[in-house]
C-alpha cells in the first residue's frame, strides 16, 4: 500500500485577468500552469522558486483563500472548493513579513485571542503559548506590546501563532523572510523539532533560500513561471548533476569575455559569469574535467587572472540553474 497523502493537486491552473491598455483592456496572467503534486502525510515538503513563480498562489488555493481557475486540489482528503469549511479548522498558515496582531495588545494577549478563534480552552491555550514562546525565543517578551517588537520578534510571534492550533497541515510561506541568521536558524530548528514530535503532521514550506530547503525538506518541488519543473528529494535532485564536474573560480574582471565564449569550448556544459566587488565569479559545469585547462588558457588569453579555484559538490542552486537556465539571484531581480 502506498503512503497516505495529505495534499494533492490535479491539473491545477490559476489565471488572473488584469486591466491592460486601451487596445487590450484585459489581459491574462498565468500564475499556475497544470500543477500536479502529491504531498505525503508526515512530510516536510518544500516549494522552491523565485518571486512571481506561483508559490504563494498555490498556498492560497490549498488554504482555501483562492479558487483555482481549473483543475482540482484536496487537503486532508477534502476538496478545497467544495469542502473548504472542513479544511479550515485543521490547517494554519504563516507568511513571512506579514503584519500580524494588534499593536496595543501584548504578545501573549494576541496569541490568546487567536486561540479563542479556534475554541482552545483558556488553560490549554496558556500552556501552549508559554511553551511556544519559550521555544521560539520570545518568552522574555511575552508581556511586551506587539507594536514595540522588532521585525524579527514579530515574525517569531507569527510562527508561534501558526503552531498554536496544533494544525494537521501547516503552510509556511517564506517563514524566515527578513530574519537575521541566528533568528532564522532558531526557527528552522524549531520546525524540525516540532515535526519529529508530531510525525503525523504535514508542513508545506515555500522559500527563496536554497540552504533552508536542503536543510529542512524531505522532498522539494522547483517551480518556475507557474510550472513544476522538478520534484524529488534534495539529494536525488543533486544526483542529476553528479556526472558533471563543477568548479567555482574567483577571477579578475573579464573585460570582453562572455559566458557564450566559454561555453563554446569543447567539454564545457555551462559557464556563468557574475560580477563581484573588484572582480568576477565564474561557475563552470564541465562534461569533461579536462576542459578546465582550455578554460584557463582562454581566460589567460583575455588577460584574466584566476585568484581562487574550487571544485564543488552539486547544490540545489546548481539544480535550479540547470533547470531554469540562469542563476537564482537573476530570476529574483527580474521577477521580484
Amino acid at each position: 500500500m502506498g503512503r497516505e497523502w495529505a495534499i494533492r493537486t490535479e491539473n491545477l491552473w490559476r489565471i488572473y485577468r488584469v486591466r491592460g491598455k486601451r487596445r487590450h483592456p484585459q489581459k491574462e496572467v498565468i500564475a499556475l500552469r497544470d500543477v500536479n503534486l502529491e504531498i505525503y502525510k508526515g512530510e516536510l515538503f518544500g516549494l522552491l522558486g523565485p518571486n512571481g513563480a506561483g508559490k504563494t498562489t498555490l498556498i492560497k488555493i490549498l488554504a482555501t483563500l483562492l479558487a483555482p481557475s481549473s483543475g482540482r486540489a484536496w487537503v486532508a482528503g477534502f476538496d478545497v472548493v467544495r469542502e473548504a469549511r472542513k479544511i479550515r479548522p485543521i490547517i494554519n498558515m504563516v507568511s513571512g513579513g506579514e503584519a500580524s496582531g494588534y499593536g496595543l495588545l501584548t504578545v501573549r494577549e494576541n496569541l490568546w485571542m487567536f486561540a479563542q478563534f479556534y475554541g482552545i480552552p483558556t488553560s490549554e491555550a496558556n500552556r501552549r503559548i508559554e511553551e511556544l514562546l519559550r521555544r521560539v525565543g520570545l518568552a522574555d517578551w511575552m508581556h511586551t506590546k506587539t507594536s514595540q517588537l522588532s521585525t524579527g520578534m514579530r515574525q517569531k510571534m507569527n510562527v508561534a501563532r501558526g503552531f498554536l492550533t496544533d494544525p494537521e497541515i501547516l503552510f509556511l510561506d517564506e517563514p524566515t523572510l527578513g530574519l537575521d541568521v541566528n533568528a532564522a536558524r532558531q526557527i528552522r530548528q524549531f520546525i524540525k523539532d516540532w515535526l519529529e514530535e508530531h510525525p503525523d503532521r504535514t508542513i508545506l514550506l515555500t522559500t527563496h533560500y536554497m540552504q533552508e530547503a536542503e536543510e529542512l525538506c524531505d522532498r522539494v518541488a522547483i517551480i518556475d513561471q507557474g510550472r513544476i519543473v522538478a520534484c524529488d528529494s534534495p539529494s536525488a535532485l543533486k544526483q542529476r548533476l553528479r556526472q558533471e564536474a563543477l568548479f567555482e573560480l574567483e577571477i579578475t574582471y573579464p573585460q570582453g569575455l562572455t559566458s557564450e565564449t566559454l561555453e563554446a569550448i569543447a567539454g564545457v556544459h555551462r559557464a556563468l559569469l557574475a560580477e563581484t566587488d573588484g572582480g568576477a565569479r565564474l561557475n563552470l559545469a564541465l562534461k569533461d574535467e579536462s576542459a578546465l585547462a582550455e578554460v584557463i588558457r582562454t581566460l589567460t588569453a583575455h588577460s584574466v587572472q584566476v585568484r581562487h579555484l574550487t571544485k564543488k559538490e552539486p547544490t540545489l542552486e546548481d539544480v535550479f540553474v540547470e533547470l531554469v537556465g540562469r542563476p537564482f539571484e537573476e530570476v529574483k531581480e527580474d521577477e521580484g
